[in-house]
């Protein structure tokens, strides 16, 4: 050793405090708290998923207000066939459709967002575990998706009901299935979330992720059609928007799963999504 040179203890700094090299290369201290914290700032700060959000919470409540309207304004030229299979809880929750676009490309973004700036270099450095830091972004991401979409989702309903009490044909959240409904919208979007952020784990790609989020949910169901109805009355039932959409349907439709079952293969895919991210973020290079 060379006159002059000094050698810090393992774990330590050249000036003898915590925090050196050694602690770094360990990941000492580099706790899941401390990582959902640093998480917490990147998905807070970003303007995108502040107005993404807000889409998503302005189309569940301005499409129930505008399908509550259009429904009352129609009640009495409806037909009786229209009448017989009218679902109020449901016109009131339609702006599922539009939320659900908003949430999922947000969570592609969550995580493709930083492979293209770069990014997750400085994140998987700071982690070297790297697990903690997908766990993070899916746990912050799904609260916040759910507490949003869950509160935006009763005022639809409320709204819409409201506007559909002049004919007399609103329910209240004490009729059967109402609040399985209302509550059920925000535990899909949030699955739906969940899945986004798996797609951007996996793909690495906010385009190929985005796009691929889409042909799962939006694609799949309308290529099942296709189909012979023997053989689509059996495929489509288990599709992952089909499955999670029969939480919110007040209305059992022929050829779907019950409610709870069908969320939890929704569920399932998504789990399974978020396993496939995993085993690929620890075996690839960022």
């Amino acid at each position: 050793m060379s006159a002059g040179t000094v050698t810090a203890p393992a774990g330590r700094g050249a000036d003898g405090t915590t925090g050196g090299p050694g602690r770094a290369r360990s990941g000492a201290g580099v706790t899941q708290a401390r990582v959902l914290h640093s998480e917490w700032i990147k998905l807070r700060t970003l303007r995108s998923t502040f107005w993404t959000l807000i889409g998503s919470v302005a189309a569940l409540i301005g499409f129930g207000a505008l399908f509550g309207a259009i429904s009352a304004n129609r009640w009495p030229t409806m037909s009786p066939h229209e009448h017989a299979t009218f679902d109020p809880a449901g016109i009131s929750l339609r702006g599922y459709f539009l939320a659900q676009l908003a949430v999922g490309v947000l969570g592609v973004l969550t995580v493709s967002g930083e492979y293209s700036t770069g990014m997750i270099r400085s994140s998987l450095a700071a982690v070297p575990r790297r697990l903690p830091v997908l766990w993070a972004k899916a746990a912050l991401f799904a609260a916040a998706v759910w507490a949003l979409t869950t509160a935006a989702a009763l005022v639809a309903f409320l709204t819409g009901q409201g506007l559909m009490s002049s004919r007399h044909i609103g329910v209240s959240l004490g009729d059967p299935g109402a609040l399985r409904a209302v509550l059920g919208t925000g535990l899909y979007l949030t699955v739906v979330g969940l899945l986004g952020v798996a797609v951007g784990a996996l793909i690495r790609n906010t385009a190929g992720g985005i796009a691929t989020l889409f042909g799962v949910l939006l694609v799949l169901p309308v290529l099942a059609e296709a189909l012979p109805a023997s053989w689509s009355d059996h495929v489509s039932q288990w599709l992952p928007s089909t499955a999670g959409q029969s939480l919110f349907s007040v209305h059992h439709v022929d050829h779907t799963l019950a409610p709870w079952p069908g969320f939890m293969v929704f569920c399932a895919y998504a789990l399974a999504a978020l396993a496939g991210a995993a085993v690929l973020l620890k075996r690839r290079d960022a």
